[in-house]
């Protein structure tokens, strides 16, 4: 047993037995509570005896099936197993509710479009069901000390959309929420997370292996909308936090909202002082996850979908994104979908040298070299006019003039252009590694350049 969970329980013994002591409780109550244990596990087996191995009497010397007023007021209610018991709140959303711009129902169009996240070698079940899972946990690593102590699903069920959320209430109450998740997730093909391939996966499957669910298999079609909210936003907004990304794409504005990084200082907190009221700030923040990472969803559904620019999702205002929303729907196998915008970043009136060589480089490699001669152009009138000028477009137009329309005159001015940029920039600057051999290539090619002239020269 890890040390997080031996001090978790050693907290919950702790107060166990000052609730022993207020109540009055005397040694022969205490030994019919373990009496009652011993014949539980009988009646129910040995998947019983095992739950009692790692808790079961500390659930019934707290009396923990029963709910307090307190709890009560949460909205969760108890569900017991033969693994033993947990808490669990639902809320349930019609389709008609709005979170930001989306509504709940546009997920039953987007989850079909979703489907392009399915690799190759993946078997098409022939349709989608989605599950959405966030994590609030005792850690930030991925260890085995590192206890989820409250699960966050969502999924459409019907006409309504459905957020449960399942709390442990000390850690010998795990075994039977993972128990449940078993029999849950597997109903679902797809699993849609935030940051989920490098943490609430990886933490959430560690706990089916310490709790001896060994055989369990589930292989969704995971889809992590970290990375294609990275690949469009990366350098359009300063954070790709969801909180962030909610807020500036998704028409989300959480209030009073605890944020996540407290939670488990709450969850502490509750252990140690068994009042629940403060997890209620938890259960809300994590909900708005679910719903948050259902909007999402839509919103790359609808790329996918090629709903951009339909008035369901907005053309892009910046080049940057623009292109960016273009390059990840090409990555996807949208190539059809990503021209349009293209062709909208190549004209945008406030484009980025970095931009425009991005796109340039993208076309010369699809061989549309008309385009990309323009965009290279265009990026170097922009840099003509920056205060710490960048020379990338001057050598690919200057290399399209050597080895494509043999312009040499022409390529040997840009090549010239791009060396004195090339110094002025590295002015002051020890030469060492990769800035000397930038240097030295480009001295190269315009050495290379003048002695193709010059024997042309002659031959005339």
């Amino acid at each position: 047993m890890s040390g997080l969970r031996d001090r978790l329980l050693r907290l919950k013994n702790a107060q166990v037995a000052q609730e022993e002591r207020l109540a009055g409780m005397v040694t022969s109550v205490e030994t019919s509570i373990h009496a009652e244990g011993e014949e539980g596990a009988v009646i129910h087996g040995d998947e019983q005896a095992h739950a009692a191995a790692v808790g079961s009497v500390l659930s019934k010397a707290s009396d923990d099936d029963t709910l307090s007023s307190e709890w009560e007021e949460l909205g969760v209610r108890i569900v017991q197993s033969t693994e033993g018991a947990f808490l669990v709140r639902e809320s349930r959303y019609p389709l008609t509710h709005k979170h930001g711009i989306h509504e709940l129902i546009e997920l039953s169009e987007a989850q079909i479009n979703l489907d392009a996240f399915r690799k190759p070698d993946s078997v098409d079940l022939g349709y989608t069901n989605l599950l959405f899972l966030d994590l609030e946990t005792t850690g930030l690593g991925v260890g085995a000390g590192n206890v989820p102590f409250m699960v966050g699903l969502a999924y459409l069920q019907d006409d309504v959309f459905i957020v449960e959320q399942m709390l442990i209430r000390h850690p010998a109450e795990e075994r039977a929420m993972i128990g449940y998740l078993c029999n849950l997730l597997p109903s679902f093909t797809h699993l849609v997370t935030y940051n989920g391939r490098t943490f609430d996966w990886p933490v959430l499957f560690n706990r089916f292996i310490l709790n001896g669910f060994r055989d369990f298999k589930w292989e969704p079609i995971h889809i992590d909308l970290l990375h294609p909210s990275r690949a469009v936003w990366r350098n359009t907004l300063v954070s790709c936090r969801l909180s962030h990304v909610e807020e500036e794409r998704l028409g989300i504005t959480r209030h009073d909202d605890v944020p996540g990084s407290l939670a488990p200082a709450i969850y502490f907190q509750y252990l140690a002082d068994r009042k629940p009221e403060p997890l209620l700030g938890v259960f809300q923040h994590n909900e708005i996850d679910m719903l948050s990472l259902a909007a999402l969803a839509i919103r790359f559904g609808h790329l996918l979908g090629g709903r951009i620019g339909t008035g369901t999702v907005q053309m892009p205002e910046e080049a940057e994104e623009l292109l960016r929303t273009g390059l990840w729907l090409e990555k996807m196998g949208k190539s059809v979908l990503a021209e349009p915008l293209y062709a909208a970043a190549a004209e945008h009136p406030r484009p980025t040298i970095k931009g425009l060589c991005l796109l340039a480089e993208r076309d010369k490699k699809c061989g549309n070299w008309q385009r990309a001669v323009v965009l290279w152009q265009k990026a170097i009138d922009e840099a003509a006019h920056a205060a710490w000028p960048d020379y990338e477009a001057h050598i690919e137009l200057a290399m399209y003039y050597e080895h494509k329309t043999k312009q040499l005159a022409e390529a040997l001015e840009l090549a010239e252009t791009a060396f004195a940029i090339a110094q002025r920039r590295l002015t002051g600057v020890r030469l060492k590694g990769n800035r000397r051999t930038e240097l030295d290539v480009l001295r190269k090619r315009i050495d290379r350049l003048r002695l193709k002239i010059n024997r042309i020269s002659e031959a005339t």
